[in-house]
Order: structure tokens, then sequence, then C-alpha cells
């Protein structure tokens, strides 16, 4: 049986969505994560980067600078720890940037919350009523 995602904690859909962007997060040394939620579920993710340390590299032979499986895993706790901050908003954008400074993994997060103000709006009539009724009434 299928779990509809809005039963699934939006903590447990990061896990999830970082666990798939893991291969592409090992060896990145800096970018941002971003995650588009309507009604408490992540529909679109991915990750912007810019390979800013390309001309520090040195030469091909030389292991390339960048995040281990380790380091993956401790920025996908902070990620989701984070999340203890998002008050009661349900559509946005989650934004995580991350960098790699001297081994460690550190991660600032940006929420930004969205409202549809035709959501908010009074209605003078409601939706599948036909306006005879209304005019009936």
């Amino acid at each position: 049986m299928l779990m509809s995602l809005e039963l699934v904690p939006l903590a447990r859909q990061v896990d999830v969505a970082l666990r798939k962007l893991e291969d592409e997060l090992r060896g990145l040394s800096a970018g941002t994560i971003v995650l588009q939620i309507r009604n408490d579920v992540i529909g679109k993710f991915g990750i912007r980067h810019l390979p800013l340390d390309c001309e520090d590299r040195g030469t091909a032979g030389e292991k390339q600078a960048g995040m281990t499986a380790a380091q993956v895993e401790s920025l996908r706790r902070m990620a989701i720890e984070a999340l203890n901050h998002k008050r009661s908003w349900t559509h946005g954008e989650i934004s995580y940037d991350f960098v790699l400074r001297q081994g460690k993994v550190y991660l600032s997060v940006q929420f930004e919350s969205n409202y549809n103000m035709a959501n908010l709006m009074f209605r003078l009539h409601p939706k599948g009523r036909d306006r005879r009724d209304a005019v009936n009434e």
C-alpha cells in the first residue's frame, strides 16, 4: 500500500531528497541545495553550484577536494535539524547554503514562505454553486 506524500513528515522528505542528491554532493566543496515546497510536500529539489575552487586544484593527477560521504551525512543531519526553525507556512522554498572549510561542513538555511492572495480573498459566490442558486436565496 502506497502512502500519500502529504502524510510523510517534511523532515523525512528532506532526508530522502538529500539521500538522492548524495552522489552529486560528494566531491562538491560549496553550493546551495534548493527544495520547493507546496502543501508541505517537496516538489522540486536540486543543487546550485559554481566550481569556484577550480583554480586552487593544482595538477590533474592531484586528488580533487570536496565532501566525503561522512561530510555529506553531517550536512544531511544539519539540514534536517534546521527544520525545527520552520514555522507554520506550507508553501515556499528552503535553501541550504553549504561550504567545506578545513575539512568541516558549514551550513546556513534560508526559509521563504509563499502565500497566494487568491486563496485568502473572500468569495462572493462559493465554488461549485450555480449563480441561479445564489439568486434564488
